[in-house]
């Protein structure tokens, strides 16, 4: 069985299917966003994947988009309020009871840059994991995280999604018959 004969029943299964993706996908964009989870679930790589896919198989773009969007956002919610709620027994967990100093840099972080640096956040691998959690802890208030959160959400699925789901088609154009 030839590599193309492989993708193309990949791309039927997906076709036939594509009820599984909106949770797949709704998943692996809550873990990409849950503090610590985030630091071992190459789900940024997967998505670029499903992104392909999108753009291959034909399925629509928006429901699964959706789905990226409010799995990103309600992860780091989930983050953002564990760092809240228990941020006295947060500084003493790992990774951030080896880096006593990183809440205190936290503070001035987010006294400095406040939400423009939850929303950059989102885009640098590491702090995604991270940002939520400590914004928490250093008791940023709610509005300004969520406005961050929700709005770096979906820009996030729209980067990570995009360049797959409309280049690959667009690519292919290029290329011709």
């Amino acid at each position: 069985m030839s590599l193309q004969n492989v993708t193309q029943l990949i791309l039927d299964f997906i076709r036939m299917n594509e009820i599984y993706a909106l949770p797949l996908v709704f998943v692996l964009a809550f873990g990409e966003s849950l503090a610590i989870v985030a630091l071992v679930l190459p789900a940024t790589v997967i998505l670029w994947g499903v992104g392909a896919f999108i753009g291959a198989s034909g399925i629509g773009f928006w429901p699964i988009f959706v789905a990226a969007g409010l799995g990103a956002a309600l992860g780091d919610w989930l983050s953002y309020w564990l760092g809240l709620h228990y941020h006295q027994q947060i500084g003493r967990m790992w990774p951030l009871s080896r880096y006593p100093a990183l809440l205190t840099r936290g503070h001035a972080f987010f006294a400095r840059w406040g939400w423009p640096g939850v929303f950059l956040g989102r885009f640098i691998g590491p702090l995604r994991a991270i940002v939520p959690l400590t914004a928490g802890a250093c008791e940023m208030p709610v509005v300004p995280f969520q406005i961050a959160n929700w709005s770096s959400a979906f820009i996030w699925a729209g980067v990570t999604l995009g360049p797959g789901a409309y280049g690959l088609p667009w690519l292919r154009a290029l290329a011709g018959p």
